[in-house]
């Protein structure tokens, strides 16, 4: 596209935009991206607060990009169950798959129509999606009542943040610091489907006079699933130290682990969903040879991490930040599937019968369990140089990662158990569709530059990043061609951002920034097998480059009685890569296989507005007009799809949320009401899912005070008010629903992409306390 369009594309979605901040002059000096400003809310300052509104779901922003915030002040009001991704579900541009009130799965989530896997996930610094996939595991990092707020970035990221997957969005959590008193908080709730939570946070103030403040706790989480047999179970413990050295000098040790185990959900597609609704899922009781048995779906969920924060003082103008970090998760995840006895297959490799089966030829029901272990460590570090108009920041970030995933495949009884002793072989050799091994390294540094003109009404701001990554993935089954790509990617981001305050409520932005993704899973290098044929069930693509994006947003805020904020962006993807998903046939695996779908240009508008306490009621608004256009004809393997100009899949052109928050200091409440377009399926925009409209709604009431210190409080969640039954969101894409004959006049088979059920209605009754 031309420099011309990109500036007719800019002015045709730039609204008259404002910008408020009645606390302008203590925002405008711009924090680092380590800076420490949440606290609990007792110790949020007067300042602070008058810088939440919408009842905690909108917060006045001063950066010079598009971004949207919740606060705890919103959060708490919330059934505790909720994920992160569930509890920004209200802010513009998001597209948030809620398929259970309680979840220790990867969740879906689109923002102006990039999937999970193109956003960036971070947590105090810590990267929080599945190094490899990118599937994000937000619900495995923190409870909900330790979360200070959940901010995105809709259309950009920040240069300094350990993102390598990230194209045009990041989502960035903060934890609640240490409290200044001893004390601590409890919180018991319970729910339909047998849903329930125990919380219990202990503070020990500041101990002696070491200025050293610290706070640990643990939850447990149950309930069975809402549609077909199983349950989910989750244990979870935060903890946090920290240490002020100085004024301006401050370390934070933040510790987290978490262990779930839940019944995986089943994923309909269109025709299973139209057929059975809701009752399609695993099944009970057991019967002989069927694979959907939920007690041979299971998906096991094991994460530790911790992280120091550092922020040192070196001088009057400089100021150091390190966090190193390191993470380990680990599964397995189990599936049902049908294995041959006799002639079958070790990736190319055939086999007459399985050990222990010579002279049967039938086919086998087994656990296909997926043993696997991520470890991944970094550390990030910046230089902030700081003077009276200028801020100029050197950083670097490290991070080194492996990876370790196969398939362990266990005879399964006649009554439907399962004994995890001696997996399957065939000649000594273990039968298995894949065995993973990747590892990556990556380097990256660069500078970013802040400059204040015109009396501290004009800021520009200047960053360039270079990444440099070597990624490493073999497949050691027989026959796998290719068995072991390596691959190195230099990877240049530039950005620059600027802002102007018009007058004191009203400010206006722009930005280009750039931004990119690395090609996600080992189905981007090697390929699977099954087992009942040599040919694989993945094939990776040739020459698989990095995702690259382009964007430009133009912003105007506004901050008065009703504090509102107006952004046009546009975007452009190329080395676009679309992650398809589909049952294995024979099974309940998931297979992932890599669209290459070529260029990918976007257009949009996106609006929130929020008010201040009237008669102690306020109220938010946000929405979202969205235009894909896909710019080349998709491959098929041996043919090519005519997709030029179709609309992304995932990308509803409208999407909108109201909320209206109560609170008169005894009662409380609110309300959340959503809506989202219909959305394609299939790159050729031959199916859809219909658009939804949903809605939540929670009231709580403070209790009378026991003692001196024990502020008790209880509140009510209700979930997807009416019940309604909806598709909340892609599982995978696909390329076409109809078979087609393609542009060279081979024949394309049809694809049934799978589907999210959204959530059912849902009753939670929460009894909680500070002490």
């Amino acid at each position: 596209m031309s420099k011309k369009r990109y500036v007719v594309s800019l002015i045709a979605f730039a609204p008259i935009v404002f910008v408020s901040e009645q606390v302008q002059a203590s925002m405008e000096k711009e924090k680092s991206s380590h800076s420490r400003t949440e606290k609990n809310p007792e110790q949020i300052s007067i300042r602070e607060k008058r810088r939440i509104v919408g009842g905690g779901m909108m917060k006045i922003q001063t950066s010079p990009r598009a971004i949207s915030e919740v606060t705890q002040e919103y959060i708490a009001r919330q059934a505790p169950t909720l994920s992160p991704t569930s509890l920004i579900a209200s802010l513009p541009g998001i597209q948030a798959g809620n398929e259970s009130p309680l979840s220790t799965q990867a969740e879906t989530l689109h923002i102006r129509g990039l999937d999970q896997s193109q956003i960036g996930f971070v947590f105090e610094g810590i990267p929080t999606a599945d190094v490899f996939s990118y599937s994000p595991w937000n619900a495995a990092m923190i409870d909900n009542e330790n979360l200070a707020s959940v901010s995105v970035t809709q259309g950009s990221v920040d240069l300094t943040s350990p993102l390598y997957n990230a194209d045009g969005a990041q989502v960035t959590m903060k934890a609640l610091r240490p409290t200044d008193k001893s004390g601590g908080f409890i919180s018991l709730g319970g729910g339909t489907h047998s849903l329930q939570k125990e919380f219990l946070r202990l503070n020990t103030g500041e101990i002696g006079h070491s200025n050293t403040r610290a706070y640990a706790s643990f939850s447990h989480s149950s309930a069975n699933l809402w549609r077909g047999p199983g349950n989910v179970t989750r244990y979870h413990v935060d903890a946090n130290i920290e240490k002020h050295w100085s004024r301006h000098s401050v370390s934070d040790v933040i510790f987290g682990y978490n262990q779930g185990r839940q019944t995986i959900y089943r994923y309909p597609n269109l025709a299973q969903w139209q057929q059975y609704g809701t009752s399609f899922n695993y099944t009970s009781p057991y019967t002989p040879g069927n694979y959907a048995y939920y007690r041979l779906n299971e998906r096991f969920t094991n994460v530790a991490f911790g992280t120091i924060r550092n922020d040192i003082e070196l001088g009057d103008h400089w100021l150091l930040h390190v966090t190193p970090y390191g993470i380990s998760q680990m599964g397995p995840n189990n599936y049902g599937m049908a294995v041959p006895t006799a002639n079958g297959y070790i990736g190319t490799q055939k086999y007459d019968y399985l050990d222990g089966y010579k002279g049967q030829n039938r086919m086998l029901l087994v656990q296909s369990v997926h043993p696997w272990e991520q470890r991944s460590s970094g550390v990030t570090m910046s230089l902030d140089w700081k003077t009276r108009r200028n801020t100029l920041t050197f950083f670097y970030f490290y991070s080194f990662a492996d990876h370790q995933e196969r398939q362990d495949r266990f005879v399964v009884g006649n009554d439907g158990s399962v004994t995890w002793k001696n997996p399957l072989t065939a000649n000594g050799q273990l039968v298995t569709g894949y065995n993973i091994n990747q590892n990556q390294q990556l380097n990256a540094l660069g500078f970013d530059d802040k400059l204040r003109l015109l009396n501290d009404r004009l800021l520009i701001d200047a960053g360039f990043k270079a990444t440099m990554v070597s990624r490493m993935t073999s497949e050691s089954v027989p026959g796998a061609n290719p068995y072991k790509v390596s691959r190195n990617n230099f990877i240049p981001t530039p950005q620059i951002l600027a802002r102007y305050q018009i007058t004191k409520a009203n400010q206006v932005y722009l930005n280009a920034t750039t931004s990119y993704r690395l090609p996600a899973g080992y189905a981007a290098y090697v390929p699977a097998f099954g087992n009942t044929s040599p040919y694989p069930t993945t094939i990776p693509p040739n020459n698989l480059n990095p995702e690259y994006f382009i964007g430009e947003e133009l912003g105007i805020r506004h901050n008065g009685k009703i504090t509102a904020s107006v952004a046009g962006f546009h975007y452009n993807l190329t080395n676009h890569q679309i992650s398809s998903l589909a049952y294995q046939p024979g099974s309940t695996i998931l297979v992932s296989s890599q669209i290459m779908a070529g260029g990918e240009e976007v257009w949009g508008v996106q609006a929130e507005l929020a008010t201040r306490p009237w008669h102690h009621l306020s109220a938010y608004l946000s929405g979202q007009y969205l235009h894909t256009r896909l710019g080349n004809n998709v491959s098929t393997g041996n043919d090519y799809l005519s997709t030029t100009g179709k609309s992304a899949p995932g990308s509803p052109k409208y999407t909108g949320a109201l909320g209206l928050t109560f609170d008169d200091s005894v009662w409380f409440g609110n309300f959340n009401l959503r809506y989202q377009d219909s959305q394609f399926s299939t790159l050729m925009n031959d199916q859809s899912i219909p658009a939804f409209v949903t809605a939540d709604l929670s009231m709580g009431r403070k209790l009378p005070v026991i003692g001196s210190r024990v502020h008790p409080r209880a509140v009510l969640s209700l979930t997807n008010l009416g019940g309604i039954n909806y598709l909340s969101g892609l599982g995978g894409f696909g390329l076409t629903a109809q078979p087609r004959t393609g542009i060279f006049g081979n024949k394309v088979s049809a694809s049934s992409p799978i589907f999210v059920v959204g959530s059912a209605f849902t009753i939670m009754a929460t009894l909680a306390a500070d002490f």
